[in-house]
C-alpha cells in the first residue's frame, strides 16, 4: 500500500503549493482521506490520487522518467 501525504499530493498537481492542495484535497469528489499519521497528517493512497488526477487534471499527470 502506497501512501502519500500533502506534499507529495502538492507535487503530484503539478507542483502546487501545499496550501492550494489543501484547497483541492477538500473538494467533493477528491478522494477521501485514508487515515491520520502523526496525529494530524492526512494520507492518501497513492493509487486513489492518480485515478483523480487523470481524470480530473490529466494535464498534470506527473510522467515517468524515460
Amino acid at each position: 500500500m502506497d501512501l502519500v501525504a500533502l506534499g507529495d499530493v502538492a507535487e503530484m498537481l503539478g507542483g502546487v503549493s501545499t496550501t492550494r492542495a489543501t484547497q483541492i484535497t477538500g473538494r467533493p469528489g477528491f478522494p477521501a482521506p485514508i487515515g491520520v499519521v502523526s496525529g494530524r497528517r492526512r494520507v492518501w493512497l497513492r493509487s486513489d490520487v492518480e485515478a483523480w488526477i487523470r481524470e480530473h487534471r490529466p494535464h498534470q499527470q506527473m510522467q515517468p522518467d524515460d
